[in-house]
């Protein structure tokens, strides 16, 4: 029997497998241990990272409305106060708290 694997539901798996990950005990490294997040890199580029949530053209993505921002993402290990600090999604890189992508979930 073949299953075949859609994009969609393994990101949608992938993005909440990634938010589990602190809530089970994983901690952050300091943002100043992590390199900046550039935004060519290919992840960064499939998820429409922007380091500057103002700038994100919402025709490009629909997902983001505004006031959406890194700082507020539960991806984000950092407080909210903080300029960076490190993001599940991005292992080993840090990004602005002003920054935005599309695996943005709002921190409750």
């Amino acid at each position: 029997m073949s299953h075949t694997i859609v994009r969609r539901d393994f990101l949608k798996r992938a993005l909440a497998s990634a938010a589990a990950i602190p809530a089970l005990g994983g901690t952050g490294a300091r943002a100043d241990s992590l390199t900046p997040l550039d935004p060519a890199d290919p992840t960064a580029q499939a998820l429409g990272f922007s380091v500057d949530a103002s700038k994100v053209v919402a025709s490009a993505n629909p997902t983001f409305k505004a006031g959406q921002h890194c700082g507020v993402c539960a991806q984000y290990q950092g407080n909210p106060s903080d300029r960076s600090a490190g993001c599940s999604i991005y292992s080993g890189h840090s990004v602005p708290a002003k920054g935005w992508c599309r695996a943005f979930v709002q921190r409750s």
